[in-house]
């Protein structure tokens, strides 16, 4: 009798038929180490010790984070965009380079103003991937967006009392009375319900849960 061969998995755009999450995955996995090598350079640039240890935590999540989102990526056998990677990289580099020159409140303020702006990327990711009816990821990326919250709210921290926040809030949109995001860590929604977080983020309300 002859042996019956099993199917392939699917891989690629035939296991993720979604262009945009997709896209969103490989960003995400080459901006974390733009953030990282930029963390790097802001902890070097730094002389008190319990700053410098803190911004070297915020890499080492960002390290982990970058790792996470790999094991998705390998898992539906998509590939990195080496386009992303080599930008990122120099922009990461060029990054940590300017912590060196620019004084202490631009790092602190333009890392809070990221940060700000990731929290929901990874929200939207699972609302993109319940659209297509995957649940399996949902732990993990509500982990790493309330993580990037703690990150956001770490920098604002450092900076509320500076003289030049409420002319920088002004220009750029981020600071005490301005957020990228929607979420409160004093009043979080449970992970079944994370979703529901930045529902204009990616132009579309928010999915009803299942």
């Amino acid at each position: 009798m002859p042996a019956v061969t099993p199917p392939l998995k699917a891989t690629g755009a035939n296991a993720l038929p979604h262009p945009v999450l997709v896209r969103s995955l490989q960003r995400a996995y080459s901006a974390e180490r733009a953030a990282s090598l930029a963390y790097i350079g802001h902890a070097a640039s730094l002389r008190d010790p319990a700053a410098k240890a803190r911004i070297k935590e915020i890499e080492q999540d960002e390290w982990d984070h970058r790792r996470h989102v790999l094991a998705i990526l390998q898992h539906y056998g998509l590939p990195v965009s080496r386009r992303l990677e080599v930008q990122y990289y120099l922009i990461g580099q060029f990054i940590a380079a300017c912590c060196h020159v620019i004084g202490w409140f631009m790092p602190y303020f333009f890392a809070g103003k990221l940060e700000s702006g990731n929290v929901c990327e990874y929200f939207v990711m699972m609302r993109h991937f319940r659209s297509l009816g995957i649940r399996e990821h949902d732990a993990i990326l509500y982990e790493m967006g309330m993580k990037e919250k703690e990150h956001e709210l770490y920098f604002l921290e450092q900076v509320k009392h500076s003289r030049l926040l409420p002319w920088f809030e002004k220009v750029f949109a981020w600071g005490r009375g301005r957020s990228r995001n929607d979420v409160d860590l004093e009043a979080k929604y449970a992970l079944e319900d994370g979703y529901q977080y930045c529902p204009r983020h990616d132009g579309k309300p928010a999915l009803k849960s299942p």
